[in-house]
């Protein structure tokens, strides 16, 4: 996956606290790997960042459009984790029932 500098391409973030991981984030981040190679999208930015205090609700997974609100997505698994990448990067459709928190 090609991996480019800029604010003007989708970011997701995945949280690999310790907590994270313990509660499947690794698996959360390959599937989103997987999926992105799988559709050949290559404008996507995947990073990962530590624990944010909120981990009774990891894995969490944020997604960031250009121009619209960061979403936080709770309690994220490898197939919901498939959907999301499939929802809402590719067809820009928030998964509401899975958002922990939305900001600009």
């Amino acid at each position: 996956m090609r991996v480019r500098e800029g604010e003007k391409e989708t970011r997701i973030v995945v949280g690999m606290g310790t907590c994270g991981i313990a509660a499947g984030a690794r698996d959360v981040m390959s599937a989103i790997l997987a999926e992105l190679a799988a559709r050949d999208i290559t404008d996507v930015t995947v990073s990962q960042t530590g624990c944010v205090g909120l981990c009774e609700y990891e894995p969490l997974v944020d997604v960031i459009r250009p121009g619209e609100e960061k979403v936080t997505y709770s309690y994220v698994n490898a197939d919901k984790a498939r959907q999301i990448v499939n929802r809402h990067v590719v067809n820009g459709q928030i998964i509401g029932e899975w958002v922990i928190a939305r900001k600009q």
